[in-house]
């Protein structure tokens, strides 16, 4: 399989795969390289640049998704703004996680590891946050939010909308990075 991107007009995805593949290589051992690299790139990896790198490398596309749909820290989508990660540790678990998974997926109105439609939020579980003393415990953005509720959870979120709307900087936007809050 060759390059298709030049036929098609765009120069500039085929010179973006030629230097990912500069800094990567191009054999078949560094596919995951690679695909970290366009990930790293772009904040998920997308099929147009995935099907470019494949005509430059000759490493067939079904062989990138191949190892790319079997480690859970590859994407196919890009993150929305906020990334909303809910721990679901024993701590947090025995505490509620669930509830707070469920909360906000129905306020969201998202699964796990989706995101929503404005591009805003994208929600997902994670094994453990490192917070057990928190818990239950959500991480926003970077950002810790230890010992919530549906109640409070509802509130952050709402919080950041509202920012959102005004164009204000988020708490974690703003560097107020750890902590909790």
């Amino acid at each position: 399989m060759g390059c298709t991107c030049c036929k098609n007009g765009n120069s500039a995805l085929n010179a973006e795969a030629k230097d990912i593949i500069s800094i990567t290589g191009k054999e078949k051992e560094k596919t995951i390289p690679i695909l970290q690299e366009i990930q790293s790139r772009k904040g998920y990896i997308p099929e147009d640049l995935l099907r470019e790198v494949s005509g430059v490398t000759g490493i067939a596309v079904s062989d990138f998704y191949s190892v790319a749909t079997f480690y859970s820290q590859f994407r196919f989508t890009p993150l929305g703004k906020h990334l909303i990660r809910v721990c679901n540790g024993t701590a947090c678990f025995v505490s509620g996680a669930d509830i707070l998974f469920d909360t906000l997926s129905d306020l969201l109105k998202v699964g796990d590891g989706e995101t929503t439609e404005d591009g805003l939020f994208t929600l997902e579980t994670v094994a453990c946050l490192g917070c057990c003393s928190l818990a239950p415990v959500v991480m926003i953005s970077g950002r810790v939010y230890g010992k919530q509720n549906s109640d409070s959870v509802r509130k952050l979120i709402s919080s950041i909308i509202a920012d959102e709307a005004k164009g204000e900087k988020t708490a974690a936007e703003a560097g107020q990075t750890g902590g909790t809050a």
